[in-house]
């Protein structure tokens, strides 16, 4: 007989632990560019981010700023593709991060549920 609550959680669980790569663009003496990092450290303790920042002010920074069209600091690229520049809306990011993940219609705390019920 087939565990079917085992493979749901199973799949669950792959999608809750896909890698999602963001790319924080910065710059010195930027409030805003603190409140981003801030808010990507504590979102790294629940979603499986990378997150590596790049500043806004060095060549690169300005060509990947240009490219993607974020006019000023912070600049906010996930997975390569631009999300959002200026003071970042952790409520907005979370949704993004939910959606990329698959929890659009299934809220990330339905793992926890599926783990205690299998137990």
């Amino acid at each position: 007989m087939v565990d079917h609550r085992r493979d749901t959680l199973d799949v669950l669980s792959e999608e809750h632990h896909k890698r999602i790569s963001i790319l924080l663009l910065t710059q010195e003496h930027c409030g805003f560019c603190e409140q981003a990092q801030d808010i990507l450290d504590r979102l790294s303790r629940e979603y499986w981010l990378s997150v590596s920042t790049l500043d806004m002010g060095s060549l690169e920074g300005q060509s990947l700023a240009v490219e993607s069209g974020l006019l000023f600091p912070p600049g906010i690229l996930i997975d390569g593709k631009p999300f959002s520049y200026g003071r970042l809306s952790e409520r907005k990011l979370r949704r993004e991060l939910d959606r990329r993940l698959g929890f659009v219609e299934r809220p990330p705390y339905i793992l926890s549920t599926l783990h205690h019920a299998l137990k």
